[in-house]
């Protein structure tokens, strides 16, 4: 069984300094976004880390879920900026509506209007594209 699950996180993960470099910034993008929102609707980080982390972690699921699944850290997953940007934001536009869903249950606050839903797609989407597109445009 482990030998499986081996076989197939080496294709869709590349162990590599540069592959764990991009995922943390990934999670910082993600991270960032989403304590901008809440600093948007009065929710302050230093004062309720509890609350900012519950509004992180359902899409931090999404997000290993979907980059998995749709090879956002595979090995030639950042060949070129335009592969890298549409495997990020694939993985974003799975992440988006796991997270989504988390957060429609009791063990997350908050829920998943259809205007939230649209914002948090819309801005997770251009804020990954501009990163990758950034790091791509470093290279």
């Amino acid at each position: 069984m482990s030998n499986a699950v081996t076989t197939l996180l080496g294709s869709r993960f590349d162990r590599s300094p540069g592959t764990a470099r991009l995922a943390l910034g990934d999670l910082l993008v993600l991270a960032g976004f989403l304590i901008l929102g809440s600093l948007n609707h009065g929710v302050d980080p230093i004062t309720m880390p509890g609350r900012v982390a519950g509004t992180i972690a359902p899409f931090l699921v999404g997000w290993v879920v979907g980059a998995l699944a749709l090879g956002a850290y595979a090995p030639g997953a950042t060949r070129t900026a335009r592969t890298s940007i549409l495997r990020a934001v694939g993985a974003w536009l799975v992440a988006a509506p796991i997270g989504l869903a988390l957060r429609s249950t009791a063990y997350f606050h908050g829920s998943s209007p259809w205007t939230f839903a649209l914002v948090v797609t819309g801005v997770g989407v251009l804020s990954f594209s501009t990163w990758r597109g950034a790091v791509a445009g470093l290279r």
